[in-house]
């Protein structure tokens, strides 16, 4: 065990932490350390397959949080890793390679996450057609390999350890717009890759509503959608009228709205599927509103939201009739650290990675703020955050 101390940060009074915060932080210290990281130089992939402390790999499919370009619903964590051996992962990748795909054996996921924190993934492949979804998952199936669905990568903390079988993400084909307007709005089909903020962008320079609220959402349109992402009182759920997917059996379909099931801060689907692209109805607004309302969110974002630190946007959902981040606030949370992450001195929701955090780091404070919350004041936070990998 190395002589780590969480500290605040710096500057910080030492007053600003309460004594039984720091406690907790020393004992959540001393547990990241004893939390092995991957072995990766030196190792097979059947010897860290087989070793069984390599649990919590993803189900055979699943997906991440906010973010995700896609979504397989009701599929769960936790299949155990010792079941992905390399056998099975060749014959996957000579499958993909075999379609067109570019395969990528152990991809390091922190370049992919907002978080810039992430280990490697057995196979990685950026798909380019919806073709390549289709080989990529029915492969997946014949060999009961694993796969996880990654999006922009936000609203998701992933192992250091890494991500065990075949993580997809859409490529560049899918990042698309196609307009359908009218006298009084415009139907739009929108690419799950399309960064969310950029559509908010264009549909207000068009003079749309609907989508204003998204301005500063960080991620894509598909993880939008799968989160049902909102704020200032506006959520994409209900603008959303059809959605187009690929079945975990590769089968391309589509979803009117009356099939979904639009909640706070989550979509239910009647199928496990990936979403490829949605259709959305915008109406016709006023311009200069338009942008004066987008206007108000990014100075609303800028004044309370941490920036030009690597995070993974809100940490916990808000519970019914309060705000998480008062709550960690109340907590004393608000500027403590453990290792090099951080819960952000300007919103205390925010985890923040100062440069080298680790995904246990991360993970130690989400503890540490969930049994603070719960004996301060009764209240079980739920994590808005995907923890996904090995853990």
């Amino acid at each position: 065990m190395s002589d780590r101390r969480p500290t605040t940060t710096t500057g910080a009074a030492p007053n600003e932490v309460p004594t039984r915060v720091v406690d907790a932080l020393h004992a959540a210290a001393r547990a990241a350390e004893s939390v092995r990281p991957a072995r990766r130089d030196g190792e097979s992939v059947v010897e860290a397959a087989e070793d069984p402390s390599h649990e919590g790999a993803t189900s055979a499919v699943a997906a991440n949080g906010a973010t995700a370009a896609g979504r397989v619903a009701r599929a769960g964590d936790g299949a155990p890793s010792r079941h992905v051996t390399a056998p099975t992962r060749d014959a996957v990748a000579a499958v993909l390679v075999a379609a067109g795909a570019d395969v990528r054996r152990d991809e390091p996921l922190a370049r992919h996450t907002s978080f810039r924190i992430g280990g490697p993934a057995d196979l990685f492949v950026a798909a380019a057609t919806v073709s390549e979804l289709q080989a990529a998952l029915r492969a997946a199936r014949a060999h009961g390999y694993p796969v996880f669905f990654l999006g922009g990568g936000s609203n998701l903390l992933v192992s250091d350890r890494g991500v065990r079988g075949l993580v997809l993400k859409l490529g560049k084909p899918f990042d698309f717009v196609e307009w359908e307007p009218d006298d009084t709005g415009a139907s739009l089909r929108i690419g799950a890759a399309v960064p969310f903020k950029r559509m908010v962008a264009e549909a207000v320079a068009a003079g749309l509503a609907g989508l204003e609220f998204g301005e500063g959402i960080p991620g894509t349109i598909g993880g939008g959608i799968l989160m049902n992402a909102g704020a200032f009182g506006g959520e994409i759920g209900r603008v959303v009228t059809v959605l187009e997917a690929v079945d975990e059996s590769g089968e391309h379909i589509e979803l009117p709205r009356e099939r979904l099931g639009f909640a706070y801060r989550r979509l239910t689907l009647p199928t496990r599927a990936l979403i490829t692209a949605v259709r959305v109805r915008l109406e016709r607004g006023d311009a200069a509103a338009l942008a004066a309302s987008v206007a108000d969110a990014k100075a609303r974002r800028d004044r309370h939201q941490p920036k030009g630190r690597p995070n993974a946007g809100s940490i916990f959902k808000n519970p019914p009739g309060t705000f998480a981040g008062r709550l960690l606030e109340e907590a004393g949370l608000k500027g403590a650290r453990l290792g090099e992450a951080m819960f952000s001195e300007r919103h205390a929701n925010f985890i923040v990675n100062l440069g080298h955090a680790r995904a246990v780091d991360v993970k130690g404070l989400i503890d540490l703020a969930t049994r603070a919350v719960r004996r301060l004041r009764a209240i079980e936070l739920e994590p808005e955050v995907r923890l996904v990998g090995e853990w």
